[in-house]
This record gives C-alpha cells, sequence and structure tokens, in this order.
C-alpha cells in the first residue's frame, strides 16, 4: 500500500519573531519528511489589512515598551476560557477575508498554527465544513493561555506536562493533547562539543562564556545590562548579540570605551546567523524569558540569567524556569552582575543549572510534532460547542 504524501500548511504571525520561529523549525522539518509531499509556510498577517496588521504586530510591542503593567493586567484579566472569544473572534473574521480565501482554495491536509489567529479564522472553516484539514496548534510558550483556545482543533501541541494536565482539567481528552516541547531549530542541542564550537566561533576555551541576547530585533537594553555585566569580578568572556539594530549595538560599544571595570573579556556582535553554535558555546544566557529564546536555551543545555520578564507570559516562562531549576532571576538590572558573578564563583551550582536546562530542553520537538501529526490516523475534530465552553469557563471560576 502506498503511503499517503500529505498536503501541509503552516501558519504563524510576525507579531513579534517566536512564532515565526517555531515556524521555520517545522517547515524545515517538513521539508525532510518523505510522508510531506508539499509545505508551505505563510505568514496570516500577510494576508490582513494594514490597520489589522499594525494591530497585531505594532501595538503590542508599543505596550511591551511603554506600558508594560497594563499588558500584565490584561493577560491576566483575559486568562478565562472563552471571555474574549467573541470579540477577538469577531475582530478576526472582519479583517482575515483574504487568509479565510487562500485556506479554502489550497485546502491543505494537515495545517500547523503557531499563533492563535489563523487557528481561529481554520477552526471556524472546520464548523463550516468549508475545509476539511486537521487543525493542529503548537503553543509557543511554557504557560498555557485562553487566547489558544480553539472550538474545533484535532490536536494540541504544548511545551509542559502542567499545560497538558491544565487542559485535561477544562475538559479536553488528554489523547489529542502531545507534550512536545516548543519546536525550535533542529541545530539547537546538537552540538554540544564547547571546545570545538568556542574554538569555530574565535572564543576562548579556558574561560566560562556568557551570551547576551538583546533579542532578533534588538530591543532589550543591552546596554544597561553590559553596564553591570562590567561589574564581574570572575574571570569570564562576555559575548554581547544585540540583534538587527545598529543603534543599541553602538550603545553597548560606547558603554564598554568607558573603560575596564571588572575582570571579564567583552565581545560585541550585531546579528549572527549561528545562534545554535553561540548557545552551544556559551555556559550561561542572559536574557528576557521568551517562550523560543527559553526553549532554544533549554534544548542547548544552557540555563539562564532572566532579567525584566515581560508581564503576563514572559513572568509566566520564568516562573516555569525557575521551578525547574534552570535558571536564576534578577529584578534589578543594577545587580545582574552581582548575581552572574555569584553563579560564576559555584561551578558546582552552575553546573547544576546546566543539567536541569539539559532535562527540561526538548531539542526534537519540531520533530516530534510532525511525527506525530503523519502518524495520526483519521479522526473527526474535537468540537467545543457553547455549553462545553461555559462548563470550561465555570470549572476556572470555581476554583
Amino acid at each position: 500500500m502506498l503511503q499517503k504524501r500529505h498536503k501541509v500548511l503552516i501558519l504563524s504571525t510576525s507579531a513579534g519573531t517566536g512564532h515565526l520561529r517555531a515556524a521555520a523549525a517545522l517547515e524545515k522539518v517538513c521539508r525532510n519528511s518523505p510522508g510531506i509531499d508539499q509545505v508551505a509556510h505563510v505568514d496570516a498577517l500577510a494576508f490582513t489589512n494594514k490597520l489589522f496588521r499594525d494591530f497585531y504586530s505594532k501595538l503590542y510591542i508599543k505596550l511591551v515598551e511603554d506600558a508594560p503593567t497594563l499588558l500584565g493586567w490584561w493577560y491576566e484579566k483575559s486568562d478565562e476560557p472563552w471571555k474574549t472569544d467573541r470579540m477577538r473572534f469577531l475582530l478576526d473574521r472582519l479583517n482575515t477575508g483574504p487568509l479565510i480565501r487562500l485556506l479554502s482554495d489550497l485546502q491543505p491536509d494537515i495545517t500547523i498554527c503557531t499563533h492563535f489567529m489563523p487557528a481561529e479564522i481554520i477552526s471556524h472553516l472546520i464548523t463550516k465544513k468549508k475545509i476539511r484539514a486537521k487543525l493542529s496548534i503548537v503553543v509557543t510558550d511554557f504557560d498555557f493561555h485562553a487566547m489558544w483556545l480553539s472550538r474545533a482543533f484535532h490536536r494540541y501541541f504544548v511545551a509542559l506536562d502542567e499545560a497538558k494536565a491544565y487542559l485535561s482539567q477544562l475538559g479536553l481528552p488528554s489523547e489529542r493533547i502531545t507534550v512536545s516541547g516548543i519546536p525550535v531549530d533542529p541545530a539547537f542541542g546538537k552540538n554540544r562539543d564547547k571546545p570545538t564550537l568556542r574554538k569555530q566561533l574565535k572564543l576562548r576555551t579556558d574561560l566560562p562564556v556568557i551570551l547576551v541576547s538583546a533579542g532578533a530585533l534588538g530591543v532589550n537594553p543591552a546596554e544597561q545590562v553590559v553596564r553591570s555585566l562590567r561589574q564581574i569580578n570572575q574571570r569570564a568572556q562576555v559575548a554581547v548579540i544585540c540583534g538587527k539594530n545598529p543603534d543599541a549595538k553602538e550603545r553597548v560599544e560606547a558603554e564598554l570605551a568607558r573603560g575596564k571595570v571588572g575582570k571579564a573579556e567583552f565581545r560585541v556582535l550585531g546579528y549572527v546567523e549561528d545562534m545554535p553554535s553561540w548557545m552551544g558555546a556559551a555556559d550561561l544566557l542572559v536574557s528576557k524569558p521568551g517562550g523560543m529564546t527559553s526553549a532554544e536555551a533549554m534544548a542547548s543545555g544552557l540555563p539562564m540569567a532572566i532579567y525584566d520578564p515581560i508581564p503576563g507570559q514572559e513572568e509566566r516562562n520564568s516562573d516555569q524556569l525557575l521551578e525547574k531549576g534552570a535558571a536564576i532571576k534578577c529584578n534589578e538590572i543594577s545587580i545582574l552582575g552581582y548575581k552572574v558573578d555569584r553563579l560564576l564563583s559555584d561551578p558546582q551550582r552552575l553546573q547544576g543549572m546546566q543539567g536541569a536546562a539539559r532535562k527540561m530542553g526538548r531539542p526534537d520537538a519540531a520533530e516530534t510534532v510532525v511525527r506525530t501529526l503523519l502518524a495520526d490516523p483519521e479522526h473527526d475534530p474535537i468540537q467545543v460547542d457553547e455549553e462545553k465552553q461555559e462548563q470550561m469557563a465555570e470549572s476556572v471560576r470555581k476554583r
């Protein structure tokens, strides 16, 4: 019997980089899977109008920069099953006509969504019997927020057993929930030969390596982080990745030009293509705990020093990393150097954190998602009607 070959459509959004990176990892695995005949990856926001694109992609960043407390309040306030669903769904439906037409025209066998917005549209088309595709939803944070709930789906992929337990408690069938981890590029965690990686990256092999990530867009306060890390008295080397932001790189270089303070050696870079090698070569990552960055670090066995998490999902990611022993957290950037210095002075503790990161990491998450979907039997979607929605909401309100 000939194996069925599938047509796969991966949908992400350009609201931040995490959803896109998860989708890119899944696309890479799909293209190397013999059971897949065609694969396409589209940014769902490209099929909406400009006003809607700006709402999704720019408003979030604006809130992060100017009103993080408001963002955190809304994140917590909206984390009740179906509380904001009707408003969100109506807004999405009114602005995503071209995306609906694309899905109707392509009629993929499998859809994989790394953002909740396209998942809502596909769910609607499934319930209206306009497409027959399987809908799989890949959650790109460690915790599960109510925005990811869908009226119809075939399978959820979540990062942790805790997220699966929560969805099961809400009443979703556990056999349709897979703990895969957050999909990262398969290159993360593949090469654990630190001396070789360090030689390739022109790093010393006899000193610990601290990697500072300012994010792919370079919007984090890298110069403040570097100002604090200059106080490190342990001998170490610090690689600062400033991303696609030349201004941030200039500010970091200006900070370092003020003269040497501690014993750390600094190297400043802009955007780097080979982040898997940099993470593989490092001993500690200094970063905000975004879902994708954290997942990439864990896949690399790289513990984190967390600072300034965004209220909401990054705070919850931080909680998970701290609970697993794979991170330390600094509430004030000014003492970040002090906390990192203390950690470097305790190699046994740092090694324990590296072990915790490796245990938490799932470098094969993307392969798990694709393999599971290809092996899934044909089955009807799980549909959550209004009665079930109310039961789910009530189960949370009673706690």
